[in-house]
């Protein structure tokens, strides 16, 4: 069951597991250019979050990108279905310009490929993929309640890892 503000929401699509191999996507970066995940070479931490500009969420990027930033070989890509513009804009406001931020407003495919999209809503649960330089996932956490942090230092132990 998983939880957002406090209520039981149904989320579509099953959750990917260690082993599996992330499927390709295709989501909108903020120059509203079309990105798939066979765009990103290497290792990828995929960090999905409801909307970038709460707190959280804000945490969650900020704390990925700033933790990994010194990592060669590694991407963090942050996914949501915010707006390209917010997206835009908050990475500015918080001098992360080069964080990656990818939105799945579109069609919501990503969402429900990876076993986060929460119809009542029509935003992502929250979760952290580590994947290693063949798609392959390393590490996985999807949240119960979408209202808590994740596990950063299990995500980070992973990266590390491989």
């Amino acid at each position: 069951m998983t939880t957002f503000i406090g209520k039981e929401v149904t989320v579509e699509g099953a959750p990917l597991k260690v082993g599996d191999i992330a499927p390709d996507f295709t989501l909108i970066n903020p120059a509203l250019e079309k990105v798939s995940l066979s765009d990103f070479s290497g290792k990828k931490v995929i960090s999905i979050v409801p909307s970038i500009d709460t707190g959280i969420c804000s945490a969650q990027t900020r704390r990925f990108n700033q933790d990994l930033s010194d990592l060669e070989g590694v991407t963090v890509i942050t996914v949501s279905c915010d707006l390209p513009f917010a997206q835009r804009r908050w990475c500015g406001a918080e001098g992360l310009e080069g964080a990656i931020t990818l939105s799945d407003y579109y069609d919501h495919s990503f969402g429900k490929a990876y076993g986060v999209f929460m119809t009542e809503w029509h935003l992502l649960a929250r979760a952290v993929l580590v994947l290693d330089d063949e798609n392959r996932i390393r590490y996985a956490e999807y949240l119960d309640n979408v209202n808590e942090h994740p596990d950063y230092e299990a995500a980070l132990a992973a990266v590390k890892a491989l």
